[in-house]
């Protein structure tokens, strides 16, 4: 525990201005993010005495062992630097508002030639037009079905509308008279463009002149006698009134407004939103977080302004009704003003409507706040059973709240790869998944393979102690120095989830000149670096032999101070180093079950690999022999010709007919495929399944 002391600044060093201020702790990581109208006031109320701060404050400033702090123009600039730090570093002090779940989208992609209307979730993309979010995704398809009888628009995948285009025959929802079948030509893409500006003008709430002019067309067309049409557009607007009751009014006056309100005890704290357009309400979210820092309502609002306007997804509307205002009101009107373009309304609701519709916001809160209490009392608790059981089973000092898996996957002895995966406190966190692809040797050697990843993970994990002067080389030279390439083949983490404030393992070598960079805490950023903590326990998925290859790779690099097991598939037995007999753990064992979740997820991760990783030597395989065929020309053939078995079956000139390969390059291609003999098909042999791959496509 540090001494706030020891890193206060000098009185005269802290600028009288606005700012932005963040602590340190002793390994260079960024644990508070704050802002100031007076940094001098401010960062003066952090170093008094300890007893007269709030209990999470005297946390955060004994932790800390430096401050320092960024002078800016004006307090919005100051807002916008705190949230734009506090998204960069993730500190561990500060709230950080989680999503309760993810909340499905309707979206309109209007930057395809012809849109699209589907669910959505996640970020935002431009050029698609978004409404919502919604509390479910089956309210979004019953409103879509409605409304596909009056706008037509296409909802099929690429996939099918391509597929459909090439038979000339349209899905079954061109036959039933749900889609417009722009894909075999029914209407052109400027008429299908236009239904999909009606549908998205209808969902933004501009519905009253719409069911107004088809009535008015189903009158003149019952004057015609056009009976049959009178009839249809009588089923059209029955089907909008129905979709408009499922958005009933809340607000008369048509107002746009987000209405947001709080729900909080002395730990953790709901907050819920309503987005109303047009009066009605077209979506709903929530989230919770835990109060880390001393925060009051006022702070709670600027800090759920920050995170659902902060992100540029969200668009400002010109009301926002909160049950408090952040303090001081003035920089944060001003940058709401800034992101909407125009006025922005930011106040508490009084009296009226709105004063009702923020009531039925807050129940929503506070039960949202209580099922959260419920839910996360149940996990907390099974989590740290099932921890304990396992520290009891293995006769551990003490529960493994870093928890190391690794797996190895292969096919018929191909693409032999490795992953690793990592639990903390019982929970996976994916920022520290790795994976490696095995190439010390060739051919199906699993204890091989997963004395190579330890040693590989290990050693990295001693280079980073040394670079911190926590261990030394032994004479040997065992471990290589750090700054030295990673093993060939290993690999950092890309297309999964990365977490604010983790770094992944890039595996290249600095630039000439340049020092390596090593250490658990990079000092500019504040972010953990690659192999930098150790685990507890780790985890081999296999049996004798497997755990016998992990404990010989740690026992040469010496590490002692990390238990190690193995979980066997066939009886789920867990495997000890050196011991003769496993240690069987009850089927109803919490423990059980969460080491079977991380040998799953290792497993799961492992086999995405090598399946790319074979995936991709099928299709392309053929292609890197062919000298001036660069990336570009190769995928333009895959996708004109739609797989490797085509393109080896096609002559010069159909080849020549891609744009961008001329003569000599076809030749070289159908030169190329023809040196190389089609794989047979591979066979799982545990199913004795034939794996399909794009060669027999």
């Amino acid at each position: 525990m540090a001494d706030p002391s020891t890193y206060r600044p000098a009185p005269g060093q802290i600028p009288d201005s606005p700012g932005v201020y963040k602590f340190r702790d002793a390994h260079g990581r960024v644990i508070y993010v704050g802002k100031a109208k007076s940094l001098r006031s401010r960062l003066s109320s952090y170093f008094q005495d300890l007893a007269g701060l709030h209990p999470r404050t005297a946390t955060m400033v004994t932790t800390a062992a430096a401050v320092e702090w960024t002078v800016v123009g004006t307090e919005v600039e100051a807002l916008q630097l705190e949230y734009t730090w506090i998204k960069e570093f993730d500190p561990r002090f500060n709230v950080k508002y989680r999503d309760d779940k993810s909340y499905p989208s309707l979206a309109v992609t209007m930057n395809e030639e012809f849109p699209r209307v589907q669910v959505m979730r996640g970020p935002h993309r431009k050029g698609v037009r978004y409404f919502g979010p919604y509390g479910h995704a089956w309210a979004i398809r019953e409103t879509v079905d409605l409304l596909l009888r009056v706008f037509p628009v296409r909802t099929c995948s690429a996939g099918v509308f391509k597929r459909a285009g090439q038979v000339g025959r349209p899905c079954l929802l061109g036959y039933i008279g749900k889609c417009s079948a722009p894909c075999v030509g029914r209407v052109s893409g400027e008429e299908h463009r236009a239904l999909a500006e009606d549908f998205c003008d209808f969902m933004a709430g501009r519905t009253g002149t719409y069911v107004r002019r088809l009535e008015e067309q189903m009158k003149e067309a019952a004057a015609a006698l056009e009976y049959e049409r009178a009839a249809r557009l009588r089923d059209d607007i029955g089907a909008l009134k129905r979709a408009m009751e499922k958005q009933a009014v809340v607000l008369a006056d048509g107002t746009d407004a987000d209405l947001l309100a709080i729900a909080q005890d002395e730990l953790e704290a709901a907050v819920q939103i309503f987005h109303v357009r047009g009066g009605r309400v077209r979506g709903q979210r929530g989230w919770v977080t835990d109060k880390v820092e001393d925060v009051d309502t006022p702070a709670l609002v600027e800090h759920a302004l920050q995170q659902l306007y902060g992100g540029g997804e969200d668009p400002v509307p010109k009301e926002v009704l909160v049950p408090a205002l952040p303090d001081p009101v003035e920089p944060v009107a001003d940058w709401l003003c800034t992101l909407r373009g125009g006025r922005v309304d930011l106040r508490i609701p009084q009296r009226g409507d709105k004063k009702d519709l923020m009531a039925t916001v807050q129940r929503n809160a506070q039960q949202t706040l209580a099922l959260h209490k419920t839910k996360r009392a149940a996990d907390l608790t099974t989590r740290s059973v099932a921890l304990q059981e396992i520290a009891d089973a293995l006769a551990l000092d003490s529960v493994p709240l870093r928890i190391e898996c690794f797996d190895i996957s292969h096919l018929q002895g191909e693409d032999v790869v490795a992953s690793m995966v990592v639990f903390e406190d019982g929970l996976a966190r994916k920022s520290e998944y790795r994976r490696f692809a095995i190439k010390s040797f060739q051919g199906q050697d699993d204890v091989r393979s997963m004395h190579e990843v330890v040693t590989r993970r290990f050693r990295r994990y001693l280079q980073e102690r040394q670079a911190t002067g926590e261990w030394a080389v032994p004479e040997s030279g065992e471990v290589p120095p750090p700054g030295e390439v990673p093993a060939p083949g290993e690999q950092a983490l890309p297309g999964e989830e990365a977490l604010p404030g983790e770094e992944a393992l890039t595996g290249e070598a600095p630039a000439p000149g340049e020092e390596a960079v090593s250490g658990p805490i990079d000092p500019e950023t504040g972010r953990p670096r690659r192999f930098a903590y150790p685990p507890q326990l780790v985890v081999v998925d296999g049996g004798q032999p497997q755990v016998a290859a992990a404990r010989r790779a740690l026992d040469e690099l010496g590490i002692e101070d990390v238990a190690l097991c193995g979980l066997a598939k066939r009886l789920e037995e867990v495997w000890l180093p050196g011991e003769d007999d496993p240690v069987v753990l009850p089927r109803s064992s919490e423990g059980l079950y969460l080491l079977q979740r991380v040998r799953d997820e290792a497993h799961r991760f492992a086999i995405s690999y090598q399946r790319g990783k074979r995936s991709k030597r099928l299709t392309t395989g053929g292609l890197d022999t062919v000298p001036g065929l660069g990336e570009s020309r190769r995928q333009a053939l895959l996708k004109h010709f739609g797989s490797l078995k085509r393109l080896r079956s096609a002559t010069v000139e159909e080849i020549c007919a891609v744009p961008g390969v001329g003569q000599r390059t076809a030749e070289a291609v159908v030169a190329a495929l023809a040196s190389r003999t089609p794989a047979a098909p591979a066979v799982n042999t545990s199913t004795g399944e034939i794996m399909d791959d794009r060669e027999t496509q």
